[in-house]
Order: C-alpha cells, then sequence, then structure tokens
C-alpha cells in the first residue's frame, strides 16, 4: 500500500508506463470487442437503413411522378372523349331537328294537299247540288207550265207525237 502513495502522476515511472501501456491496451481491445463493434455494426446498419430508406423514397418520387403522367395522359384523354361525345351529340340533335322540321314541313304540306282535295270536294259537291236543286226547280217549273198548257187535250197529243219525234232523232 505504500507503494500505491509512492506513485505520482506527474513524474511516471517505467513500470507505470508500461502497465498503463497493458490496461490502455486491454482496455481497447475490450472496448473494441464489446462497444466500438456493436457501434459499427449499429452505424454501419442505420447507415444501409438511411441509405435504402433514400432508394425507397426516390422510388416512390419517380412511381409518383409516373402516375402523375399517366393521371395527366388519362386526364386528357377523357377530356377528348369528352369534347367527341359533346360534338356527337350536338350533331345528333341537330340532324334530329333537321328531320322534325322535314317532318312538320311534310305534315303541313300534306295537311295543305288534303284541305285543298275536302275544298275541292266540298265546291263539287255543293254544284252538284246546286244544279240538282235548279234542276228539280225547272222541272218544276216546266211542270207546272205544261200542265198549264196542256189542259186542253188537242195540245197534249200534239206534245207527245211531238216528243216522240225528237227521241228517235236522237
Amino acid at each position: 500500500m505504500l507503494f500505491l502513495l509512492d506513485l505520482s502522476p506527474i513524474k511516471p515511472d517505467l513500470g507505470l508506463i508500461i502497465w498503463s501501456t497493458v490496461f490502455f491496451l486491454l482496455f481497447w481491445g475490450i472496448m473494441k470487442k464489446m462497444a466500438f463493434g456493436p457501434i459499427k455494426d449499429a452505424l454501419l446498419q442505420r447507415e444501409t437503413d438511411i441509405q435504402t430508406s433514400l432508394d425507397q423514397a426516390k422510388q416512390a418520387r419517380d412511381e409518383m411522378a409516373n402516375l402523375k403522367s399517366e393521371n395527366e395522359a388519362l386526364l386528357a384523354q377523357a377530356r377528348e372523349e369528352r369534347s367527341a361525345i359533346l360534338k356527337e351529340a350536338k350533331e345528333v340533335a341537330a340532324n334530329f331537328e333537321a328531320e322534325q322540321r322535314e317532318k312538320a314541313k311534310e305534315k303541313i304540306q300534306k295537311m295543305i294537299v288534303d284541305a285543298k282535295q275536302e275544298i275541292t270536294n266540298m265546291k263539287m259537291e255543293a254544284v252538284t247540288d246546286l244544279k240538282n236543286q235548279a234542276g228539280n226547280m225547272a222541272v218544276e217549273i216546266a211542270e207546272k207550265v205544261i200542265r198549264q198548257n196542256l189542259a186542253k187535250d188537242g195540245a197534249q197529243t200534239e206534245l207527245v207525237s211531238k216528243l216522240v219525234k225528237e227521241i228517235k232523232l236522237n
């Protein structure tokens, strides 16, 4: 114990230097095996994890860029399809409207023709009716005139023979 009291760190002894070096190397070896190795392995693992995460982030960014470009392409395609559908719908509507207009014109023309035909028929019927009435009136008037003129027997015989001669001539 006295020996330990005699040691002075200010003026080291050769034995102290050797033992200090041996203990330091032994401590360094133990630390290397027990602490530095696991620390080194942990740092390497952390570096690998970080690199993997960076690679995955880059891959995710690339995938997002691809998805974004695909989405833009799909959106552009959808816009084109929408404009094509709208154009087609306008054409169909215009065609439908033209067809309906044409059908309406045809229907109106048919109605006009039918109305003209009906007017002509009614006019012919009215003229025929008027002629029939005029004929009937003429026959009645002639009958009355003939009755009055033929009140005498001789005149009747004369008229009958005259009518017979006319019938034979026709």
